[in-house]
């Protein structure tokens, strides 16, 4: 069980990063001159309480250091600024939805993997999103091209006009986030906006990286796409459901690396 959770068969010498049965299997025999089944191993990590997962990847460049610096000086302060000018916090992001999006299981014949009839056009489009745990809901724009300082100014302006509160928005640091144009923008706008930036490489501090999941692979990965004018129409369809889904928005800020938000504000 400890050499499952504290190391990987890199570091025995294999040319990946995830356990197998026949890596452990060989291991066994290769060390301890043990012969088993895989069968047999599989049953002993099921007693030990492991299962077989999809892992959860992580950049190579991840500080937990700024992760710390940020959860224990930086969220509060961002806390103390939205309470000092009567602001709603924000978390922003924006994602590539395509035509080719696809996901999810279905039932058929054992050996014999159904045959799901799907659009093979490329194309789709660049979608921005902010969330709020603050009477919670989703803002949104969906672009046909690439997102640069025009379009995320352009999504500034709508929040500001649509929400009734001052915002403090929450974003990673893509480079169009930290332009030129967009910080004149909220220094003309200082009043209604202010901007701070999550730790780089870790995206699972952002609640608003669930609204790709629910959009990309709960909705429109499963939805049969005709064409690019088809899904626009779906998009904005399931981005307004959510928008008006206060519980299923609210539960993005419930998950291990996002409930930090909801915590108040210890200082």
């Amino acid at each position: 069980k400890r050499t499952i959770l504290r190391s990987t068969p890199g570091d025995y010498g294999y040319d990946t990063e995830l356990w197998t049965l026949k890596i452990l299997v060989d291991l066994l025999h290769e060390r301890l001159g043990i012969q088993v089944y895989e069968s047999t191993v599989a049953n002993h990590l099921h007693r030990l309480g492991l299962s077989c997962q999809v892992p959860q990847y992580r950049s190579n460049k991840y500080d937990p250091q700024a992760v710390e610096r940020y959860l224990s000086k930086k969220w509060p302060l961002i806390q103390r600024v939205a309470s000092t000018i009567g602001a709603d916090i924000f978390f922003e992001d924006e994602a590539g939805v395509g035509i080719m999006t696809r996901t999810g299981r279905t039932w058929g014949a054992v050996d014999s993997p159904p045959i799901v009839t799907a659009s093979d056009q490329r194309g789709g489009y660049n979608v921005l999103s902010a969330i709020t745990a603050e009477e919670p809901t989703v803002y949104s724009s969906i672009e046909e091209h690439s997102v640069g300082s025009e379009e995320y100014i352009n999504f500034l302006e709508k929040i500001l006009l649509l929400h009734p509160r001052p915002v403090v928005v929450v974003a990673d640091h893509a480079s169009f986030h930290r332009s030129k144009r967009v910080r004149d923008f909220v220094r003309a706008h200082r009043d209604r906006i202010r901007v701070f930036f999550l730790p780089k490489h870790a995206p699972e501090l952002n609640p608003d990286e669930q609204v790709w999941n629910e959009i990309k692979h709960r909705k429109i990965g499963r939805q049969p796409i005709l064409n690019k004018e088809d899904l626009k129409n779906r998009l904005a369809s399931s981005l307004l459901r959510l928008k008006f889904d206060a519980a299923k928005v609210l539960s993005f800020f419930q998950l291990p690396s996002t409930k930090y938000v909801l915590e108040p504000n210890a200082s």
